[in-house]
């Protein structure tokens, strides 16, 4: 099934993502967080493209296919273009067919720091275009309610999540953010270019201080005051922040699900304990509202 069918179905759709152990860890240490993310009932789970992925270590590959064929759940494989070729794109997509996953998660990916040999896509959207082209997949790709950590220009942005539905983008998913606020005003912006299509908020809840230095370095994510507040005064007890962190993510969902938002998509961090306590602080939520559909 695409991932577009399910937000047909479904009045909020619910999903984790998880990624890949390092090339050094064993994949069997992800195992085990996939089968207890599995019995919260998601509607689907992404795998991101693990760093140092490559056609000989497909770890991604594998993972999607475990959630799909054992557990039964449908499974977005993340996959990035900056540095591939057309035929790369062919043999991983043939491979994900092969694995009976219907889904990709369309990314341009990092630039990596060092030279690097370029290939034949440069952005996301002509990623987009190729897959489409060549394949019967769904389609998914990323958007930024804060602009891109490479550019803040929200103009810019808006053109960009433009190219990448009129190439063929069934469904997006927002990086984190801490202010439903952004979320909002980055909907309305995407009705007024006639973008229709289910734009899923990104909720990662954050539990330790070193998450929210890394968020900053790496996404550019504005930190609210009020979770600065909780970050200092929980920051020396890890438990009471843990709690305090997923507190504040779950009134983000209360409040985005209230508000209409078409889905949740939880960065687990390859945490099951978070994403356990906010499941079930949702549960009803989620059966009412599904219900009503």
């Amino acid at each position: 099934m695409r991932i577009k069918e399910l937000f047909k179905e479904k009045k909020v759709v619910y999903s984790f993502e998880i990624f890949p152990p390092k090339l050094t860890s064993p994949i069997k240490t992800v195992f085990d967080t996939i089968d207890e993310l599995s019995l919260l009932g998601p509607d689907y789970i992404s795998v991101t493209y693990g760093a140092g992925g490559n056609l000989s270590n497909n770890r991604t590959t594998e993972l999607a296919s475990l959630v799909k064929n054992k557990h039964g759940i449908e499974a977005l494989a993340h996959l990035t273009c900056i540095s591939s070729t057309m035929e790369t794109i062919d043999t991983i997509v043939k491979g994900l067919k092969e694995n009976n996953v219907d889904n990709v998660l369309a990314l341009r990916g990092d630039v990596p720091l060092n030279q690097y040999k370029p290939g034949d896509f440069r952005y996301a959207n002509e990623l987009i275009a190729y897959i489409r082209q060549t394949s019967d997949l769904g389609i998914s790709a990323a958007c930024y309610p804060e602009g891109h950590i490479e550019s803040k220009d929200l103009r810019r942005e808006m053109e960009i999540l433009k190219l990448k539905a009129d190439a063929g983008a069934e469904h997006f998913t927002t990086q984190l953010f801490f202010d439903n606020n952004l979320y909002y005003d980055y909907v309305s912006k995407a009705a007024q270019k006639n973008i229709n299509v289910p734009i899923q908020a990104g909720i990662m809840p954050v539990i330790n201080k070193a998450q929210v230095e890394r968020i900053m370095n790496m996404c550019g994510t504005a930190i609210p005051k009020k979770f600065l507040r909780i970050m200092d005064r929980y920051e020396h007890d890890p438990i009471a922040l843990r709690e305090a962190g997923i507190a504040f993510a779950l009134d983000q969902i209360v409040d985005l699900v209230s508000s209409g938002a078409p889905g949740v998509h939880l960065y687990t961090m390859n945490n099951p304990y978070v994403a356990k306590k906010i499941t079930e602080n949702i549960g009803s939520i989620r059966t009412a509202l599904n219900e009503a559909v």
